[in-house]
């Protein structure tokens, strides 16, 4: 018998209608510019992925890994695993971020990012949980607010497991 359930919050074609809004609110933002789209590993992929399939305008594409997990709970300490391979200066940044929960990760990244002289860093979190925040950031592109669960796929996993789910599902432990 699973330790676990999963209710299923956010079905695919919902997440797809939302990341084609909000690809062309980067467009409407960015037009005539090149962005470089920093996707935030592991969590980020699946929605990098479709929001840059989305996007009608060009953009690159960089990675960043950061830690603050361990299962379902948040260290509270960000550590930067994998930086940038491009140079920023003069240049507009999306961070791309599955969820914002605590703003711990993405407030530490923008931080860590803002001292290269971009020309602008904003946020696209395809997820937010506002009632777990820690640091005021909200996303200059948001996908959906959700309530304050632990959530799994469409990238985000639970000891990295779930990730491939093609929607977002509540996880929770039986015992919960």
């Amino acid at each position: 018998m699973p330790d676990h359930t999963m209710d299923v919050l956010i079905d695919h074609a919902t997440i797809s209608r939302r990341i084609s809004d909000m690809a062309r609110a980067i467009e409407a933002d960015l037009e005539g510019e090149t962005p470089i789209l920093v996707g935030i590993l592991k969590g980020s992929i699946h929605f990098l992925s479709d929001l840059g399939r989305h996007l009608r305008i060009d953009a690159e594409i960089d990675f960043m890994q950061a830690k603050s997990y361990v299962g379902t709970e948040s260290t509270g300490n960000v550590r930067i695993l994998k930086d940038l391979d491009v140079d920023i200066a003069g240049r507009h940044v999306i961070l791309v971020e599955d969820i914002i929960d605590t703003g711990l990760t993405i407030s530490h990244l923008v931080a860590h990012l803002s001292i290269r002289s971009p020309k602008s860093i904003r946020v696209a979190s395809l997820l937010s949980k506002p009632d777990a925040r820690k640091v005021e950031i909200e996303a200059d592109y948001l996908g959906f607010s959700i309530p304050n669960e632990f959530v799994v796929g469409y990238g985000l996993d639970f000891d990295e497991r779930y990730r491939n789910l093609p929607y977002i599902a509540i996880y929770r432990r039986s015992s919960d």
